[in-house]
């Protein structure tokens, strides 16, 4: 059974950064892709961005060019590193990673931009 455990979330001030880490239970090779959600208090789960295999990568048009994500296969971890951020970014920040037909989700860690 794989297992997704994410980290990094807190309380910021607008314009400041976070980066999330999500640990793998198993090497990062092995997954298809790996993404990043967002659910905000009252919304549905958002996709804030999206690594393939190859490594190429996709952003939701909010969050380009202040959000980035990347992986560390030595470490088994996919990061993702939040600047300028906005209180529009507040939210429970999940990582997905698909292995062929399964999809394993972490628990999800908060992040809050207020001042």
């Amino acid at each position: 059974q794989v297992q997704l455990v994410e980290s990094g979330g807190g309380l910021v001030q607008p314009g400041g950064s976070l980066r999330l880490s999500c640990a793998a239970s198993t090497s990062i090779f092995n997954f298809n892709y790996m993404r990043w959600y967002r659910q905000a208090p009252g919304q549905e789960r958002d996709l804030v961005a999206h690594m393939a295999g190859s490594g190429a990568t996709n952003y939701a048009d909010s969050v380009k060019g202040r959000f980035t994500i990347s992986g560390d296969n030595a470490k088994n971890t996919l990061y993702l590193d939040m600047n300028s951020l906005k209180s529009e970014d507040t939210g429970v920040y999940y990582c997905q990673a698909q292995w062929g037909s399964l999809s394993y989700w972490g628990q999800g860690t908060q992040v809050t931009v207020s001042s």
